[in-house]
């Protein structure tokens, strides 16, 4: 049994947090919403913290999952002030890579170890414990504390130096954005023709255009069913640092462009809390269908 915090309970931290619980590690918790953190200790057996100071005093190891970069940095900063010298700390959150390396920066600065672990998986993978972490930083120090991982997610890869891990992460988002926007494009318009939606998503599974992501999203597009897994601002978000970092490392992404402007027309038409699939409400607003399954 570990020593561990998590801070962060949100859709994906609170159960990656309890995925270490169950799995028999004291766990020190604190979110900005106190009440999650006391629920979760008293269901789970975790100890509920009223400051991240206060977690980093009782850990070894110590996870967090926050929105954006921001919030990371001030995360990281707290952390810091209470972390003894050779804890390491994994942002697991999905943030600038250049803001990333000043966090880990500052953390070698005093002793501390600082890992980048982005994860991949929404809402039911982190429910399940079948997460993806993408992680850049010292092999050494992750290979340390591997294991911990391991109740959280089952594919680790690791990516090399401090950084990269979002990098990958970053990628990945990218080709989903743009893959889920062609999606939406097609969809309207073969529905709009008058194909059947459902028929349509069984020859893209059957054709070279099959995709997972599309296989996952498209029952619930047809169910008209856009609770979150992952929602629309926070891939907004996310697309808006794969466009950051492709400036600083002189990239064009025209369409990555283009598909960020409809993610901020879904934002400015009420959709910004959903999920990423309700983007194609904009193309069905705008062209007078909807994408709709028949099947009960």
């Amino acid at each position: 049994m570990a020593n561990l915090g998590f801070l962060g309970l949100g859709i994906m931290g609170y159960p990656m947090a309890r995925n270490l619980l169950n799995a028999g590690h004291s766990v020190a918790l604190w979110s900005h919403s106190a009440e999650k953190a006391a629920r979760l200790a008293a269901d789970h057996g975790g100890v509920a913290c009223a400051t991240p100071e206060e977690v980093a005093a009782q850990s070894d190891c110590i996870f967090y999952c926050v929105g954006d970069s921001g919030m990371s940095a001030e995360l990281c900063a707290r952390l810091l002030a209470g972390a003894k010298p050779g804890t390491v700390i994994v942002d697991a959150s999905t943030v600038s890579p250049s803001e990333s390396r000043k966090m880990h920066a500052a953390c070698e600065a005093k002793g501390v170890h600082f890992l980048d672990a982005p994860c991949t998986g929404s809402r039911p993978g982190a429910e399940s414990g079948n997460l993806t972490f993408m992680i850049g930083g010292d092999r050494e120090v992750f290979e340390r504390v591997r294991e911990y991982f391991e109740p959280m997610g089952k594919r680790l890869y690791y990516c090399g130096g401090q950084g990269l891990g979002l990098h990958a992460k970053l990628t990945q988002n990218l080709i989903l954005s743009n893959l889920l926007n062609a999606f939406n494009e097609g969809l309207v318009l073969s529905t709009k023709a008058g194909v059947d939606p459902e028929l349509m998503l069984e020859i893209l599974d059957n054709s070279a255009a099959k995709s997972g992501l599309i296989a996952f999203k498209a029952p619930y597009v047809f169910r008209r069913d856009f609770s979150t897994n992952f929602s629309v601002k926070w891939m907004h978000k996310d697309i808006g640092l794969m466009l950051d970092s492709a400036a600083e490392l002189g990239v064009p992404l025209p369409l990555t462009a283009l598909t960020r402007q409809m993610f901020q027309a879904a934002i400015a038409t009420g959709h910004g809390e959903e999920d990423i699939c309700s983007t194609i409400q904009v193309l069905e607003r705008m062209t007078g269908v909807e994408v709709k399954g028949q099947k009960k």
